[in-house]
């Protein structure tokens, strides 16, 4: 790999990378590959004059795991931050309520990737990730998020309690999933709203729970008595999209 410089793998994310127009430098392709997939991100590659090199399995396989690559890498530019101001933005260009997410030191860049696909896919404006004890912007986030960390603004505070405040200030309502709290479904969880998910072992930390108005849980009637964070996420972020569209009818 070279200096200043990341590699994703796959067809959707360097497909999406490509079309986002996010500083892609090269794309490898696995020699004699021309399958549907594969020649849309050539002649999408070519349209942004970006080098395309046909390159051996051995040399794709070093760099990533066969089933990862799908015989497609590229070189990209390391992903940059976006500001708080920068989610909100975005939110008020629609003209909706701002719907933010907000991860308390979740730590596994798998969770902090699909957790990034979940946002963009359930319309959520941006995540916000504390800078100390927390999972960075890699190659495997941008992986797993397939593509949706090109259009989520994600943005890196030094104090998510604080940061909770100045949004309150704002107007805004927060909420944070945990097995003690309110049932999801009794909440209403409409208007300007930021959910918070923790970590994955030891849940939202205390200093940020205290900040937040409301304590959602999801009902479980398992024999194990806890979600993924990337999947509580996703089943509290799509509650909060049902009551969107409820009030919205």
């Amino acid at each position: 790999m070279r200096d200043n410089e990341d590699i994703i793998c796959g067809r959707n994310a360097v497909l999406e990378a490509i079309r986002s127009g996010n500083a892609v430098d090269k794309v490898l392709i696995l020699e004699g590959k021309h399958d549907g997939p594969t020649n849309t991100i050539i002649r999408e590659a070519k349209k942004k004059r970006i080098i395309i090199d046909f390159t051996s399995k051995t040399i794709l396989d070093s760099m990533c795991d066969e089933k990862k690559h799908q015989g497609v890498i590229a070189y990209v530019a390391p992903y940059e931050y976006s500001s708080v101001e920068d989610i909100l933005d975005k939110a008020y260009s629609k003209s909706e309520d701002p719907f933010i997410i907000i991860l308390d030191e979740i730590e596994d860049p798998h969770n902090l990737g699909a957790i990034i696909r979940t946002a963009n896919l359930c319309g959520a404006h941006g995540v916000i990730i504390p800078e100390r004890r927390a999972a960075r912007l890699t190659s495997v986030v941008a992986n797993t998020s397939a593509g949706a960390l090109n259009y989520t603004p994600v943005a890196k505070v030094t104090n998510i309690s604080k940061t909770i405040q100045n949004l309150k200030d704002k107007g805004m309502w927060f909420v944070c999933g945990d097995m003690d709290g309110d049932t999801m479904y009794n909440l209403d969880l409409t208007g300007p709203i930021g959910l918070v998910i923790g970590n994955e072992g030891s849940g939202v930390s205390p200093n940020v729970k205290k900040n937040c108005d409301f304590i959602a849980s999801i009902p479980m009637y398992g024999d194990i008595d806890s979600l993924n964070a990337s999947v509580s996420c996703g089943v509290l972020s799509y509650e909060i999209v049902r009551q969107r569209i409820n009030k919205a009818k």
